[in-house]
């Protein structure tokens, strides 16, 4: 039963990094823009700038009421919010919670993947060669998801202030924290369809 899990998450992660893989294509690869507005009525091929061409003319609920707080500038938004959680909780907020966690989840599934082909020095010696599960209970005897709480919980506070600034009205976007090294907000056209595969991405980790 445990292998069959581990194979389960194995095969997802798999399958983000697939995806993942997509934001790099050479550009000839991608659509051109003849063909971009040939398709972009149709919302099985979800393309960059997804929020802003698409967005408000797709419904992912068929005859339903599209969500007020989903007005079609999010990136990714195709009104799918069935519990209505858009209508009672700041749309930031909502926006900042899902990034955070598929980046996390992202970070997760590489990590699945990766201790299988690398480890890093010391790791044997403190762990021995336990995967998955069972690294994570060898973790929680060992202590170092405690430490992790720790230091995780301190950057956190660093992100909640960022968060309350937001909310308070400054011109910060969810998911913002200023870390670009790549420099890849400088073309805005590039950055919105990055910021779709991280989203797509992000969602697909989680599941």
């Amino acid at each position: 039963y445990e292998f069959l899990i581990i194979a389960m998450l194995r095969f997802a992660a798999v399958l983000a990094i697939a995806a993942g893989a997509e934001a790099f294509a050479p550009s000839g690869v991608l659509p051109s823009a003849g063909v971009r507005a040939a398709t972009k009525a149709a919302p099985s091929m979800q393309l960059y700038r997804e929020g802003q061409l698409q967005g408000i003319t797709v419904n992912a609920i068929p005859k339903s009421e599209r969500p007020i707080g989903l007005d079609g500038t999010w990136v990714g938004d195709v009104g799918f919010d069935p519990l209505g959680f858009s209508n009672i909780i700041d749309m930031r907020w909502l926006r900042e919670a899902e990034l955070k966690h598929g980046r996390v989840c992202m970070l997760a599934a590489t990590g699945m993947i990766v201790q299988d082909v690398y480890q890093f020095p010391g790791v044997t010696k403190t762990f021995g060669d336990a995967k998955m599960m069972g690294l994570h209970d060898a973790a929680v005897k060992q202590g170092a998801m405690q430490q992790l709480l720790v230091w995780l919980g301190f950057l956190e506070i660093f992100g909640f202030v960022a968060i309350v600034q937001m909310l308070q009205g400054s011109d910060r976007v969810p998911g913002d924290f200023g870390f670009d090294p790549l420099n890849c907000a400088k073309n805005p056209e590039t950055l919105a369809r990055r910021q779709l595969v991280e989203l797509k991405n992000g969602r697909l980790a989680m599941i």
